[in-house]
């Protein structure tokens, strides 16, 4: 069981000050189902207090130098990595994501939170032409870009500590205050950050951090008349409810995908087999960017099949504190049944199984199917779960027109020798990120992210969210 070393319960921080609530909810590990805590659950009135206290906190913000938000997040980072340790076994014990992988997020949430501090420094503007134009004599400035305020943000689990530094860290390097609503399955990771980002000199009221359930204070929160942006990472349904609560405000969603591969005949077989197997069931699938579905050339399926399957075999699953575990459980016995039940409504509805299918508790065995009907709902649904289809094509476009398909996407890959056709799928893959022979799941946390297709919008990466959570003021001179 996890160490936690503060009162979980006194969960809620606003104004700088912890506190709990009437009702309790517990937290508990999805591997061995222990209890791991308990943490407040906020309501409609938390919120109030939470924005006014955002308010501040934004004011405050907004008066710092860019040096001194850089500073803040630096120390953030460099404590974080310091206890990399503490925070991976937290990742693994609220999630079930293998130590691992865990591990790799703390290194990469220490790295989203540095890019932030360069990023604070970086955030200018530019000087306007004025006398450009006729009417524009006698007249010089500049634009520059202000914080927006309060801004909420809402995450997963599946990276509970990254994605919120995706956020929080982009957030106070353009000066703006956070109210921060975690996952439900893991506020211990949040709790654990937000104390770090107190020791690092955050001003009061700049992070405000309430646990609970979504449904008991999510509309409160973003339907806030002073919560400038909605910062959103989840599913549709949710973001649709959001999208209507929030009124006229900036929102920021990313909600989901259905990761494409397309493999060539000219691929390098035994590569693109291992990256796509590690690129499917890493985090148990749930993971947006993820593999779901596999178009493999004719000339080259039955040998990519077989490659795919040895590697996914090879996969091991258990325990996630296991350094060997490659697959952990998913989040709660409801989502493993769920994953079940799609791979065999498929099989049912024609589907050929190639490997896995059986669940243990919430342990799911990393799952192939080849023969999928177009319509089943592990082909055009987001799986989010260790279940992956290969189709076979002979034609490029054809191909690309099926990976079009899904009606949403953020990320797709080829695997070819051919620039020709590395060039052309980018061209018409409608996805925001196509991987040169690499899995759809590759992320550089520097770089643009975000969906493509129904419902997503706004983009992530530090330097992009930065704008995202800014607004442009123009300064004009009459010097005559």
């Amino acid at each position: 069981m996890i160490h936690v070393p503060f009162d979980a319960g006194r969960s809620l921080l606003i104004g700088g000050r912890w506190e709990g609530a009437a009702a309790t909810m517990a937290v508990t590990n999805p591997f061995s189902g222990e209890a791991l805590g308990e943490v407040a659950c906020a309501d409609a009135s938390h919120v109030e207090r939470a924005v006014a206290s955002g308010l501040t906190g934004a004011a405050a913000m907004a008066d710092l130098s860019t040096g001194e938000r850089a500073r803040i997040l630096r120390c953030a980072a460099s404590a974080l990595e310091s206890e990399a340790g503490r925070f991976s076994a937290a990742i693994t014990a609220e999630t079930g994501k293998p130590i691992r992988s865990a591990t790799r997020e703390v290194a990469r949430a220490v790295n989203t939170l540095r890019l932030s501090a360069e990023e604070a420094t970086r955030l200018a503007g530019e000087t306007i032409a004025f006398d450009s134009f006729p009417g524009g004599e006698a007249r010089s400035g500049h634009y520059l870009h202000e914080p927006l305020g309060v801004i909420a943000a809402i995450t997963p689990f599946n990276d509970p500590l990254n994605l919120i530094c995706h956020k929080i860290g982009p957030a106070f390097a353009a000066g703006n205050a956070v109210v921060l609503k975690p996952a439900e399955q893991a506020p211990l990771v949040a709790i654990m950050l937000a104390r770090l980002m107190l020791a690092a000199g955050l001003p009061d009221g700049a992070l405000n951090l309430l646990t609970g359930h979504g449904r008991d204070f999510g509309d409160a929160l973003t339907s806030h008349r002073d919560v400038a942006m909605v910062s959103f990472t989840g599913g549709a349904n949710v973001g649709q409810a959001i999208c209507r609560s929030a009124g006229i405000k900036r929102v920021a969603m990313e909600l989901g995908g259905n990761g494409p591969v397309i493999v060539m005949d000219d691929a390098d077989i035994d590569k693109a087999a291992k990256a796509c197997a590690a690129g499917a069931f890493g985090a148990a699938g749930q993971n947006c960017i993820g593999v779901q579905r596999i178009y493999v050339h004719d000339t080259v399926h039955d040998a990519f099949r077989d490659a795919i399957v040895a590697a996914t075999n090879a996969l091991r699953v258990g325990d996630p504190m296991d350094p060997a575990t490659d697959i952990g459980p998913m989040i709660c016995p409801q989502q493993a049944e769920r994953i079940v039940h799609w791979t065999e409504e498929a099989v049912a509805q024609g589907a050929t199984l190639l490997a896995g299918g059986e669940r243990a508790g919430t342990l799911v065995r990393p799952t192939l199917l080849a023969d999928v009907p177009e319509d089943a709902r592990v082909a055009c649904h987001e799986a989010f779960g260790p279940v992956v289809s290969l189709f076979r094509f002979t034609d490029l476009d054809e191909a690309i027109g099926a990976a079009n398909r899904a009606d949403y996407a953020i990320h797709a890959a080829i695997f070819t020798e051919s620039l020709r056709h590395a060039r052309h799928a980018a061209r018409r893959l409608r996805v925001a990120g196509v991987m040169i022979n690499d899995s759809t799941d590759y992320r550089l946390d520097a770089m643009p992210f975000g969906g493509a297709g129904r419902g997503n919008m706004g983009r992530e990466g530090v330097r992009f969210a930065m704008r995202e959570m800014s607004q442009t003021k123009v300064v004009c001179f009459h010097d005559a």
